[in-house]
């Protein structure tokens, strides 16, 4: 079947094609009756009119495709921030384009053979501003989320309230008598993860101990750290501080291996609140991160620079999640 076009419907509306174009448009008020706007909508959607978004996006210069940056798909916290993003986007005749970087969050590579003449703006997670340059950071709006607030080549930032998600970590834990710390923090270096370490150990202060231990973000490297962290006795830490729950994940395992109990004899924290967090024994207690809110709000963020409007936009508030692998600290 034929699929109709403008000219079919101005012939069956008995209208002019130029009249057509302006109410599928949506700029006939005050060119032309309302009457006739709504007889011309009625009939386009009796015989089945589609606009050919395509041709029309070429005529305005736009793509209405927006690029999605990640450093990895194996986190399910940036599937949630596409969720987020796709949703909102959609919403306004966009699409998302999903790019894990190939190096993590070192420099991006361009995925495309010109990524400017095929996108309107990207949306970066967890990224530094000058790893996409090969994209066109500098050329393109960009809109960095949970990265670095200070980077001036963003025209947007949306972030997370991280420093107060690990203050209720530590709250959390100090109020059960924890004065023993052991961070076990991620190797990637990003913003995101110095924030975090920043914030504990300013939170902690010199009245406690915390020592810090990286590991890679692998369950197996998270249990291999933590272990070696673990062995001494006279040198073990009441509480483990995880920058996500996949390494909180591998120190459960890595205390289990130790016959260290949790939370009886150390307690584990994550952060995320990924789906890993229930599935572990005991379950994980953690911070809770929106993620789907953080790629609605980034959308919404770029929609309003390409539109040339500020935006601006507090932290997004971060909750903890108490479960059982926290709770008073052993008696020495």
């Amino acid at each position: 079947m034929t699929r109709p076009t403008s000219r079919d419907v101005a012939t069956a509306a008995g209208v002019s094609q130029a009249t057509v174009s302006l109410v599928l448009g949506d700029k006939w008020p005050g060119r032309v009756s309302e009457r006739t706007a709504t007889h011309v909508r009625e009939t386009a959607t009796r015989l089945g009119y589609r606009p050919n978004l395509a041709a029309r996006n070429l005529r305005l210069g736009s793509t209405r495709t927006a690029l999605l940056v990640v450093p990895a798909l194996t986190n399910e916290f940036f599937a949630r921030v596409y969720t987020g993003a796709a949703r909102v986007a959609a919403e306004h005749g966009f699409g998302v384009v999903l790019y894990p970087s190939p190096d993590g969050t070192g420099p991006a590579r361009d995925p495309f053979a010109s990524a400017r003449a095929a996108l309107d703006g990207v949306i970066a997670s967890s990224m530094a501003a000058d790893a996409l340059r090969a994209i066109g950071g500098d050329t393109l709006p960009l809109v960095m989320l949970d990265s670095d607030p200070t980077a001036d080549t963003a025209a947007a930032h949306v972030n997370l309230a991280m420093a107060d998600g690990m203050r209720q970590i530590t709250a959390h834990l100090l109020a059960h008598g924890h004065r023993r710390f052991l961070h076990l923090a991620s190797a990637v270096d990003s913003w995101t993860f110095d924030t975090r370490a920043e914030a504990l150990a300013a939170l902690l202060g010199p009245d406690n101990e915390l020592r810090t231990v990286r590991a890679p973000l692998t369950v197996e490297g998270a249990r291999t750290a933590a272990e070696a962290a673990l062995t001494d006795p006279e040198d073990r830490p009441t509480a483990i501080v995880c920058d996500d729950d996949i390494l909180a994940a591998g120190a459960c395992k890595a205390a289990r291996r130790l016959g260290l109990r949790v939370p009886e004899d150390l307690s584990v924290t994550g952060f995320d609140d990924l789906a890993l967090a229930t599935a572990v024994e005991p379950e994980l207690t953690t911070v809770h991160l929106p993620a789907e809110r953080v790629g609605e709000q980034g959308m919404t963020a770029l929609l309003a620079v390409l539109e040339g409007t500020p935006w601006t936009a507090p932290d997004i508030p971060v909750r903890l999640i108490t479960r059982g692998s926290s709770g008073p600290a052993p008696t020495p």
